[in-house]
């Protein structure tokens, strides 16, 4: 048996590049992470329209406004214990009942920020209406249309509006709804 060679001693020195190179490249990694997760907080989604919301029925089941694209709508607010909630609901009914099938739809949203016209549940708003006037468009959950807690939809139906040349001004909600 012939006496094995001793191996030559191993250099650390070709290692120590390769561990550089790999945390340059993993802080590389890091930072590029960093910020993408920074670009997603700071981006929002884009809301082109009143469609482009998701609202509350009267059972509290989310519903894309999407469903209402192509139509005409009439975005109102409702109250059952206003002075003038028997006009308003006929009225309102009339003019969907009439105009329904040609593409128009009302949209009712009560609210209680108007004198606590509204104290009821969404539910028990929407059987009143449907039990006392035949309502047969859509009313969705109670919400608030006026302050910080506004419903976003409502936020941007009441916002100014920045006109194509730059000039802040005030835009009609028929308008905003694109009828």
């Amino acid at each position: 048996m012939e006496p094995s060679l001793p191996l030559p001693p191993y250099s650390l020195k070709t290692s120590k590049p390769k561990s550089r190179v790999l945390i340059i490249f993993f802080s590389m990694v890091l930072f590029t992470a960093l910020l993408g997760l920074l670009q997603l907080k700071f981006l929002k989604p884009k809301v082109r329209d009143f469609y482009s919301f998701e609202v509350k029925d009267a059972k509290g089941r989310s519903v894309s406004l999407e469903k209402y694209r192509g139509k005409a709508s009439l975005v109102v607010n409702v109250a059952s214990h206003c002075q003038h909630t028997d006009e308003n609901y006929i009225m309102l009914q009339d003019l969907h009942r009439e105009f329904g099938p040609s593409h128009f739809t009302v949209l009712a949203f009560p609210c209680n920020q108007f004198g606590e016209a509204e104290p009821g549940t969404s539910q028990a708003i929407s059987y009143f209406a449907k039990t006392n006037y035949g309502v047969t468009f859509p009313i969705f959950s109670k919400i608030k249309i006026l302050g910080s807690e506004a419903s976003p939809a409502f936020k941007f139906l009441i916002q100014p509006k920045k006109s194509l040349d730059g000039i802040s001004g005030s835009t009609s909600l028929a308008q905003k709804v694109k009828l």
